[in-house]
């Protein structure tokens, strides 16, 4: 009955940006969603590490590139200090090798500044469900040109990337398979985070061009 309860509270959420427009932005996005809220701002690490320490946020938002540091190494010391928050690395460049030491850290996400604000809800809200969109096999096949971004997907995913190929809603999605359409957003989130995408088109001219030429079996 606790965990029910606690589904129930918004997700607290800290935001960690030395930019203050970048900051307010992603704060604007993560308060404007009724299931999350923001608890704290910080522009440094040693601010985040004082303010997390004081609200216990759920999940914490953390600029890569900090005036006192980088958000690699507070990743690291939030997770020593407080193993309950839950961190997603947010920055403006994408390079595999961020992605491994944002995983060796301890992040549950990586996020480009360029992905849309209801794309960072989404994550937020999986991460603090306890998804991770980082692990090393995502990170290993981003980096092998030849292997398949479909290796690491559930079989729940793989249904959910065959119906986004068909062109389905993830409320429609949700009817054919029997899943809550919260549930398939975080299967979408998911597999788009596992394929190394941004976007859910990106996913569907996947499945379209492997359908007809490289004979991908769902």
């Amino acid at each position: 009955m606790g965990s029910l309860n606690r589904v129930e509270q918004p997700v607290r959420v800290l935001v960690v940006d030395d930019h203050e427009v970048v900051r307010r932005g992603v704060v604007d996005v993560v308060d404007a969603d009724p299931a999350l809220t923001v608890v704290a701002e910080a522009g440094t690490v040693l601010d985040a590490v004082r303010r997390a320490a004081a609200v216990r946020p759920d999940v914490a938002i953390i600029d890569l590139k900090l005036p006192d540091g980088n958000g690699i190494e507070l990743v690291r010391r939030l997770r020593e200090e407080l193993p309950a928050v839950r961190c997603v690395v947010l920055t403006s460049f994408d390079d595999d090798e961020a992605v491994a030491a944002a995983l060796a850290a301890g992040a549950a996400a990586f996020l480009l500044k360029t992905v849309r604000g209801t794309e960072i809800a989404d994550i937020v809200r999986a991460v603090a469900a306890g998804r991770n969109l980082l692990d090393e096999r995502a990170v290993a096949r981003r980096r092998a040109a030849n292997s398949d971004p479909t290796d690491a997907l559930t079989p729940t995913e793989r249904k959910v990337l065959e119906l986004i190929g068909d062109g389905l809603s993830n409320r429609e999605i949700g009817e054919e398979l029997g899943l809550a359409e919260k549930t398939v957003k975080n299967h979408v989130t998911g597999l788009l985070a596992k394929m190394g995408f941004r976007r859910r088109t990106q996913a569907a001219a996947w499945v379209a061009a492997h359908r007809s030429g490289a004979g991908w079996n769902e």
